[in-house]
C-alpha cells in the first residue's frame, strides 16, 4: 500500500521547503495539492512546480473556499477518495502543503477523511516554516525571547479574542488579517499600540509588503494571505 505523505512546502520561497520534504517530493511518482482559483495554479503547486520531475503525476484537488461544514465534507472525502486509488495500487502520494501541515492546514482535514474512511491508510506528516515564522524573519525580528509568551490567533473568526490575548501575551499574531484590519486597527488604536503593530503580506514570496508602525494607515487594502504582528508589550 502507498502512503500519504503531508508535505510542508513553507510560505512561498521554493527554498524554504526542507531537505527531507525535498526528498520525499521527488520521489512520490503522484503529487497532490489544493487547486486553485478559476484554473489557476494554487500557492503550494506554485511553490514546487520548479521541484517537479517531468514523469510525475499532478493531481489538483478542490477544496472550496467556503464555510458551509457540508459542502468542506464533501470536498473532502471527494479527495481523499482520489488519493485513495493511487494509495490502494501501491503508489505513494505527496500531499504539498502551503505553510506547515500542521498549522490552520488543509491536509489535516484530508487526513483526518481518509482515515475515517479508509482505516487502513498510511500517513506521514513532515514539518516546515509557517507564516508566523516567514513574517518574523522578513521583519527580522524575534516572535519571541526569555520568557515572553506568545499568542496566535486566527483574526478571520476571532477578532473579539484579540483584547483578552492582549491582557497576557507580549507578542500577537492575528492570521489572515485583511477582512478584519480595521476593527484590529481600531482596537490596537484604543491600546496605544499601533506603533508596535507590523503587516507582512505574502511572506517570502517576490510579492511580500511589509508595512511597519500602523499609526497612519488605518485603511490599508491587504490581500487574503496578509498577518500582523504585535510585538514586545508592555503588560499592566
Amino acid at each position: 500500500m502507498g502512503i500519504l505523505y503531508g508535505i510542508s512546502v513553507g510560505t512561498g520561497d521554493p527554498e524554504l521547503i526542507t531537505m527531507k520534504g525535498l526528498k520525499i517530493l521527488q520521489s512520490a511518482p503522484i503529487v497532490a495539492f489544493p487547486a486553485g482559483i478559476g484554473n489557476k495554479p494554487g500557492i503550494a503547486a506554485q511553490i514546487v512546480a520548479d521541484w517537479l520531475k517531468p514523469e510525475q503525476k499532478t493531481v489538483a484537488l478542490d477544496f472550496p473556499y467556503v464555510q458551509d461544514l457540508d459542502i468542506l465534507t464533501q470536498a473532502w472525502r471527494q479527495g481523499a477518495t482520489r488519493v485513495w486509488q493511487y494509495l490502494e495500487n501501491n503508489q505513494n502520494v505527496a500531499f504539498a502543503c502551503e505553510g506547515d501541515v500542521s498549522f490552520y492546514s488543509t491536509f489535516t482535514y484530508l487526513a483526518q477523511t481518509l482515515k475515517e474512511m479508509y482505516p487502513q491508510a498510511q500517513i506521514e506528516t513532515i514539518p516546515g516554516v509557517s507564516s508566523p515564522f516567514a513574517a518574523a524573519a522578513a521583519l527580522g525580528i524575534p516572535l519571541t525571547i526569555r520568557e515572553q509568551r506568545l499568542a496566535i490567533l486566527p483574526a478571520l473568526y476571532r477578532v473579539s479574542e484579540l483584547e483578552l490575548a492582549l491582557s497576557w501575551a507580549e507578542t500577537i499574531v492575528l492570521l489572515k488579517v485583511s477582512s478584519v484590519y480595521n476593527q484590529v486597527w481600531q482596537i490596537l488604536a484604543q491600546y496605544g499600540l499601533l506603533h508596535q503593530a507590523m503587516v507582512v503580506e505574502r511572506a517570502s514570496t517576490p510579492f511580500q509588503v511589509i508595512y511597519r508602525d500602523l499609526s497612519d494607515r488605518p485603511d490599508l487594502e491587504l490581500s487574503y494571505f496578509s498577518l500582523l504582528i504585535i510585538n514586545n508589550l508592555t503588560l499592566t
